[in-house]
């Protein structure tokens, strides 16, 4: 086990359909896996520039999202640190900030953990909705299982967490 320290964000709102399951993600994780020594599991939600502290903090970052990557729906997606989008654009509006930004704002401070990998599922529905779709919500154990092996690559002791995936 490391001392270094790793977030693990699940962002997105539940509000949207598929775009909630890395917050349903890290939820099911937290009550799966309960402290984790070296580890903050953060419901990041639609926060915005707020988790850029967070950010900033972490020796390693793992993202749990929805990720668009033109796979079928369903499909667990893994993107590395150099694969993660950061841009930065001109907004009108502070609440328009979303996490490419915050990356990127990270990346030109110099702050950015040396260490990032996002795991997400490919979307079905993001649409004014409660609840994810049929085929989100039957991928996400196998996301939960990709953050709990990306978890123990870093060197974390997560134990042997209980899969009973009851979130609808």
């Amino acid at each position: 086990m490391t001392d270094a320290r790793t977030v693990v964000i699940g962002v997105g709102s539940p509000l949207m359909g598929d775009d909630g399951v890395g917050v349903a993600a890290v939820e099911l994780l937290r009550g799966a896996l309960g402290p984790v020594e070296g580890v903050a599991l953060l419901d990041g939600g639609t926060w915005g520039m707020q988790l850029l502290p967070e950010i900033e903090d972490a020796d390693r970052l793992l993202v749990l999202d929805a990720i668009y990557d033109g796979q079928a729906p369903g499909t667990v997606v893994r993107l590395e640190k150099d694969e993660l989008p950061r841009l930065l654009y001109q907004k009108v509006s502070p609440h328009q900030i979303d996490l490419r930004e915050v990356f990127a704002v990270a990346e030109l401070k110099g702050t950015f953990p040396a260490l990032a990998v996002a795991l997400g599922v490919e979307p079905e529905v993001v649409e004014l909705q409660d609840g994810l779709s049929p085929a989100v919500e039957q991928a996400l154990p196998a996301l939960l299982k990709a953050a709990v092996a990306q978890l123990r690559a870093w060197g974390h002791d997560v134990g042997e967490p209980g899969w009973e995936i009851t979130h609808a």
